[in-house]
């Protein structure tokens, strides 16, 4: 009696695609000898990579696909079952556990108040700048030297050893900023100092950080580029700072310091606004400010430093926490992206910051920051005595540019004047948000200078005068 052939036969497993695991590389596809596997032509939303497509009407199951696959959970047998899916990192470790006892998650910081005599310091803007960050509570610094902003990094050097704390020259500007990532998750008080092509290197590690909600403090002193360029003061990194902050929509608070007194002053308000936001703040000196001398008086305390509650610590208290930038689906994305833009929004309307001088009663207002509005605010002086009513709208905060303080000035002001260190970039954040305040101002006049070149006071009140005598 003759076997029937199909009772005999064993059945090969077919392949079986797990589309969320395919990588899209196409090695199955080179390996089949029957045609049955593509390349796709859709993105899977979970993985965000394209995956192959199978078509298996013509598979003699042969196996050589699951070989050539490089991925154990994306193409296997179809007689084989993974428990295996796609999860959001938040979601891996479930539910955080009951603490076993009385261990606090929040710890707040505590102010420890100096002696009262001390007296005023004469010293250059990197050090007041780096001791305004001790004074902050800042025991954790990360940097790569870069003139002129080297010697707070040599301060931080001299002095954290001796107060416990950690310095660390990494090993370029992309290991820097990739240190203040895990030193500001674990709720630490973290910063560096850099200069403009540093800062350049910097910019994904920020974004990672803008993204994963990771304070931390930058102090940027600007110097003439592109490229090397060279070490004169410059504001051309503005642009940069308040519109390119690394990729996807990256914002941080820029504060712009005038003399070394905020240097220091503006660097302790830096680590307050990075915790209180979570996020990321920018001090953008000058090269003139960072190396020139003044006198700084110290504030009446400083800040123990506590630890928050989101922070990854590694003790009991924080366990389960976790510090990502990662939303693996596009919609919850961006509904991070809204709630992010929300903070960006508290900032706009809460943290604008200006100094105006002889402002009230302008007709012709000039406007300047860092180290040109020290001349500027002496050529209003000179303007003054020549009969014109001159006045410096100074922003404090770059971004966000202190919008609401310059509105009530405008109806009297006939001329606008922008005295910068860069081609416009001051000016185009002014003219954006009097764009997007919606008010009427004068026509915008310059005073620009590029490439390590300040604006003197000579020439701002001559440019000034010669449009009065044209008027």
């Amino acid at each position: 009696m003759a076997l029937d052939p199909k009772a005999t036969k064993t059945e090969k497993p077919r392949p079986h695609l797990t589309e969320e695991f395919c990588k899209g590389c196409g090695r199955c596809v080179t390996a089949c000898p029957k045609h049955c596997i593509e390349l796709g032509d859709h993105i899977d939303p979970r993985s965000g990579l394209t995956p192959v497509t199978l078509d298996l009407e013509a598979c003699s199951g042969c196996g050589l696909c699951f070989d050539a696959c490089p991925e154990p959970f994306g193409l296997h047998p179809n007689d084989v079952e993974y428990e295996w899916e796609m999860s959001d990192p938040k979601e891996h470790f479930g539910p955080r556990p009951e603490s076993s006892g009385p261990v606090a998650d929040f710890i707040p910081d505590r102010k420890i108040p100096l002696p009262g005599d001390l007296q005023p310091l004469l010293i250059k803007g990197t050090y007041a700048s780096a001791i305004g960050a001790l004074v902050a509570g800042c025991r954790h610094f990360y940097g790569y030297p870069i003139t002129p902003s080297t010697e707070g990094a040599e301060l931080m050097a001299k002095v954290l050893p001796k107060l416990g704390g950690v310095f660390v020259q990494a090993c370029s500007e992309v290991a820097t900023v990739n240190h203040m990532y895990g030193a500001g998750g674990a709720g630490v008080r973290t910063m560096t100092f850099t200069s403009s092509p540093g800062l350049s290197l910097m910019l994904e590690g920020i974004s990672y950080m803008v993204g994963a909600e990771v304070p931390g403090v930058f102090v940027n002193i600007m110097r003439g580029g592109p490229g090397l360029g060279n070490i004169g003061p410059a504001q051309s990194d503005i642009a940069l700072v308040c519109r390119s902050l690394g990729h996807g929509n990256s914002h941080a608070i820029t504060l712009a310091p005038a003399d070394p007194q905020e240097m220091l002053d503006l660097t302790i308000l830096a680590f307050d606004l990075a915790f209180h936001y979570r996020n990321p703040v920018v001090v953008l000196g000058d090269g003139y400010l960072g190396q020139v001398t003044g006198k700084v008086k110290l504030p009446d305390h400083l800040i123990e430093p506590g630890l928050p509650a989101w922070a990854v610590y590694g003790d009991e208290a924080h366990r389960r926490n976790l510090i990502s930038s990662i939303e693996l689906g596009e919609a919850d994305l961006e509904q991070h992206n809204y709630a992010i833009q929300a903070k960006y929004n508290l900032m706009a309307d809460r943290e604008q910051r200006f100094d105006a001088f002889q402002c009230d009663d302008a007709e012709v207002l000039l406007v300047a920051a860092n180290t040109p509005a020290r001349m500027t605010k002496a050529a209003v002086q000179a303007l003054r005595n020549h009969g014109v009513k001159a006045g410096l709208y100074r922003p404090v905060t770059l971004w966000p540019f202190p919008i609401d303080g310059l509105k009530p000035l405008l109806p009297k002001a006939r001329r606008l004047v922008v005295v910068e260190a860069s081609l416009g970039q001051l000016e185009n954040e002014l003219r954006l948000a009097l764009s997007h305040a919606g008010v009427n101002h004068p026509d915008i006049e310059h005073v620009h200078h590029t490439g390590g070149v300040l604006p003197q006071i000579d020439e701002i009140v001559q440019a000034v005068l010669a449009e009065e005598a044209v008027g």
